[in-house]
């Protein structure tokens, strides 16, 4: 088992050179606008996940998630040229999601502060529904109130 610290390394370089075979070497049409977001070793080294998005439609993120299915075994290959390990990782390519979780929560946040300043507008024109001080006070409070407090046969201490 390699430590966490050397798979992360190794992660970081085999998305630097699966990105550069990506540009250089792969001609496939169908792969679209491609970046690379992350990439993730297990602690073997055996295996490497790397994370991609794709800008445009849902029929160019088909595309090139074919494309880069079918090209995954160049791409390995470029990676056991350029890294120095005994045994090359095996690649998944894996949508990234972020970037669709990211939207959705800024969605969530202006609907949130459209609904703040609706409230905001509500609270301004807002009267109480009873006094402004519903609470009693002493001074208010009379001997004849208290006598009728009192539960009769009680001792008020």
């Amino acid at each position: 088992m390699a430590d966490p610290a050397r798979a992360a390394k190794l992660a970081d370089r085999i998305k630097v050179v699966v990105a550069q075979a990506l540009e250089r070497r792969i001609k496939d049409p169908r792969l679209g606008f491609v970046t690379l977001t992350d990439a993730r070793v297990t602690n073997d080294l055996q295996h490497a996940t790397l994370y991609y998005t794709v800008f445009g439609d849902e029929a160019q993120q088909a595309d090139t998630k074919a494309a880069l299915e079918s090209a995954r075994g160049i791409l390995r290959a470029e990676v056991g040229k350029n890294i120095t390990v005994r045994l090359t990782p095996t690649l998944e390519f894996v949508p990234d999601e972020i970037p669709v979780n990211a939207s959705h929560l800024e969605e969530l946040i202006r609907a949130a502060k459209a609904r703040d300043a609706e409230l905001e507008a509500l609270k301004k024109g807002a009267t109480y529904a009873g006094d402004a001080d519903p609470y009693r006070r002493d001074e208010d409070f009379d001997e004849d109130d208290a006598d009728e407090e009192t539960p009769a046969g009680s001792d008020a201490k």
